[in-house]
């Protein structure tokens, strides 16, 4: 039997340094099969594995994936609870692969709320693969931008720094992003048209892309398309084009 013959995909014009994926959808596309949501929750989670290898591929140096805010504590208990379960069962099946090809895992938010096992999880998996530099993945997981600045702030006055010495860098050193290249591309999936308090310092001049698949259909292909988009763009900064 010939083997299936890999797609190549033509250079880009411009890499973007930082991308951020809001992964959304995952409810729909189960209904649409007449599935229950969590099947859908799943489905996204396989698919997170499959991204971050084309990520590698591609050549994106940091990811930062949004798989669960802040406010998602609001949805139904048995979901939530589903939620928790898939990602210690994702933590425990995927990060061997994951740390063979190079990916580097990274959480950002707020921990405290786990459980002592998925955060002990979490930990190890950070640990096994903090030396990994083909690809850094920050794991957006009970994360909301809105609480990630007001943590900064808090910092900095714990710190005492005085008012006149604050800075955007200085801001940008006490986020959970700290040292990482700013966020130049924005992907949301499911066709929706909203920033649902994703990175909301880190991508105040990204360019965004919506793609009209639901998360678990967002493929190489997609993520390919959407940075080709965004090598497309003239990135102006306020400016005008030279």
């Amino acid at each position: 039997m010939s083997k299936a013959v890999e797609k190549t995909y033509p250079p880009l014009l411009k890499l973007p340094q930082h991308v951020g994926i809001i992964m959304d959808g995952n409810g729909r596309w189960a209904r649409q099969r007449g599935m229950p949501r969590l099947r859908g929750h799943r489905a996204g989670v396989e698919n997170l594995r499959r991204v971050l290898q084309a990520g590698v591929e591609l050549g994106v140096p940091v990811v930062t994936l949004y798989a669960f805010s802040t406010e998602n504590w609001r949805r139904p208990e048995v979901e939530v609870r589903g939620l928790m379960r898939l990602l210690a069962e994702s933590l425990d099946k995927e990060v061997d692969e994951l740390h063979r090809n190079g990916v580097q895992l990274r959480h950002i938010g707020d921990l405290a709320p786990l459980s002592d096992i998925l955060k002990s999880r979490i930990q190890a998996a950070i640990e096994l693969t903090k030396n990994n530099n083909r690809l850094v993945a920050n794991i957006a997981f009970n994360y909301g931008g809105r609480q990630e600045i007001t943590a900064a702030v808090r910092q900095i006055v714990r710190e005492q720094i005085p008012p006149e010495d604050i800075t955007e860098d200085v801001i940008n050193a006490h986020l959970y992003t700290a040292g990482q290249p700013p966020v130049e591309l924005i992907i949301r999936t499911s066709g929706e048209f909203r920033v649902s308090n994703f990175l909301l310092w880190q991508g105040a001049y990204a360019e965004y892309y919506i793609s009209p698949l639901y998360w678990p259909d967002f493929d190489k292909d997609e993520f390919y398309k959407a940075l080709q988009a965004f090598g497309q763009r003239d990135r102006r900064f306020g400016g005008v084009s030279g």
